[in-house]
């Protein structure tokens, strides 16, 4: 028996939407990131981008267990001295919920070249409306 090895040009990528209402980021997060990394399908190569686009609509309206919304801190550098820039989980969802969700996927992918492919298949909305609905996109259940 031979082990199959996926081919980019084989590749037939799927739109898949969820809906963020009330679902908890980190359980969102790593069903997101499996349909991303194609981790769903047959034939996963993990040296391969087989995964599908997702589309997260209400972001807005994501849930935080716990004290997360006060205590999650995230850290960003600027490069220079004393550049350090720190945002809390509720600020950041109130000003960009959508980089919550974006930065909780993120972690969860590969750290290589990989991984910025897969992230540019996410698109994530604040509100119910995206603009994608031409490529039919499948409900995910979460």
């Amino acid at each position: 028996m031979r082990t199959e090895v996926a081919k980019a040009e084989n590749i037939k990528r799927d739109w898949y939407v969820v809906d963020a209402q009330d679902a908890v980021l980190g359980r969102l997060s790593t069903q997101v990131a499996n349909v991303l990394r194609g981790k769903n399908k047959a034939f996963f190569t993990p040296s391969v981008d087989t995964g599908d686009f997702v589309i997260v609509v209400n972001a807005e309206k994501i849930a935080l267990t716990g004290r997360k919304l006060a205590n999650k801190i995230y850290y960003s550098h600027s490069g220079y001295v004393g550049g350090l820039k720190e945002i809390t989980a509720g600020k950041l969802l109130e000003k960009k919920p959508e980089e919550l969700i974006k930065k909780a996927v993120k972690g969860m992918l590969p750290k290589n070249k990989l991984a910025r492919a897969m992230l540019s298949k996410l698109k994530i909305y604040a509100g119910p409306d995206h603009p994608h609905a031409a490529q039919l996109p499948i409900k995910l259940a979460l």
